[in-house]
């Protein structure tokens, strides 16, 4: 099988990670993968590639000062992506992420190349713009198929789309014995990973923290991740007089060396799509509290069972869930028993399985 992958760029995040686990996966079947980026190649990718797999930075991840040089970049855009397909005659492209999306359908129109696009996020919780939107909607009925990662995020699009949808989880890897913890942490902490964006909901959960703080002064919170907003929450800390409390401890090679020593996981998210790190903690045996945000978190933990769901921007809700696992050991325990479990609900096997058989179809319909 010949396939090639496109992203915009092999940076760290979710969409980037489950990329970079369906490549190498399939490099080690003896697939012939090339993965496409947008970007320069200047920074290598943040996630280990397999050595054979061939990469194609295309340099076109340029900043547009106004519409028109936005207009000029794009076409440009689309012209060297078509050609870059043209050349590698692949069995079927797949695609991940919004606006990525809408290029490769525009540069492969007439090719005769089964494109499958994949969206990683709940699309309605955000916008891309009026002319990406209009855009989607024209492209995504041009697909062979619309991935979303839940069915409650494929139900955002419009019959023609949804026509063609298909839902795949994102996987959830067991935990290696190469990524056992080696960085001795102070403890009792509980720990939360993400970019440090609005989606990621950082505030409420430090609004959360400072309502029960006083009362356990002993517990810190660990946060992994880095962004835009970083500045905001060092000041937001200082204003609820949570210095020394919360660790902002940027982005971090190996998460894993963290979550093994963490008491639970918090994800605080205005909203989702399949989230990674909510997956990787449970794999790693912890309790997870989540916000019930769209979409991702309700299909993967089951409340009670081995995590706890809260009222989506509910601060108060978030607050009574932190102080009940940071009250009750048994209860992590009880949860953290059956945490583990999502790496068999949501196996690599079961999730490429599922990838599998619709590259088979969409190549059959060719």
């Amino acid at each position: 099988m010949r396939l090639t992958l496109v992203i915009h760029a092999l940076t760290a995040g979710g969409a980037e990670r489950v990329m970079s686990i369906m490549a190498n996966y399939w490099a080690a079947k003896g697939w012939d993968i090339t993965l496409v980026t947008m970007d320069d190649g200047s920074i290598a990718p943040f996630y280990e590639l397999d050595s054979r797999i061939k990469h194609i930075p295309l340099g076109l991840a340029v900043k547009s000062p106004n519409f028109v040089w936005a207009t000029w970049h794009n076409l440009r855009r689309v012209f060297i992506l078509r050609n870059t397909f043209y050349q590698l005659q692949p069995d079927a492209v797949i695609s991940f992420l919004d606006t990525t999306n809408i290029l490769t359908l525009l540069a492969t129109r007439s090719l005769k190349i089964p494109v499958i696009v994949d969206e990683q996020n709940h699309p309605a919780m955000y916008s891309i713009g009026k002319s990406w939107e209009k855009l989607r909607t024209l492209t995504y009925p041009q697909a062979s198929r619309v991935v979303a990662v839940t069915a409650r995020a494929l139900s955002y699009f419009s019959p023609a789309i949804q026509s063609r949808g298909y839902v795949i989880p994102n996987p959830a890897l067991s935990v290696s014995h190469e990524n056992l913890a080696t960085l001795k942490l102070e403890k009792p902490f509980f720990i939360a990973i993400g970019r440090l964006e609005e989606q990621k909901g950082f505030d409420i959960l430090l609004h959360a923290f400072e309502q029960v703080a006083n009362s356990y002064p002993q517990w810190k919170l660990i946060i992994l991740g880095e962004g835009s907003l970083r500045p905001q929450l060092e000041a937001l800390i200082c204003q609820l007089n949570l210095v020394g409390r919360v660790q902002l401890q940027g982005i971090v090679k190996n998460p894993f060396s963290f979550l093994q020593q963490a008491e639970f996981f918090v994800m605080s998210s205005r909203y989702e799509g399949f989230p990674n790190a909510l997956c990787e903690a449970m794999a790693c045996g912890l309790p997870a509290i989540s916000t019930d945000c769209p979409s991702g978190p309700r299909e993967i933990i089951r409340d009670n069972v081995d995590g706890i769901l809260v009222p989506s921007e509910d601060v108060s809700a978030l607050a009574t869930a932190i102080e009940r696992l940071i009250a009750d050991e048994k209860e992590r325990q009880r949860l953290a028993t059956r945490a583990v479990e999502v790496t068999e609900r949501f196996s690599l096997e079961k999730v490429m399985n599922m990838w599998e058989a619709l590259l088979v179809e969409v190549i059959s319909q060719k």
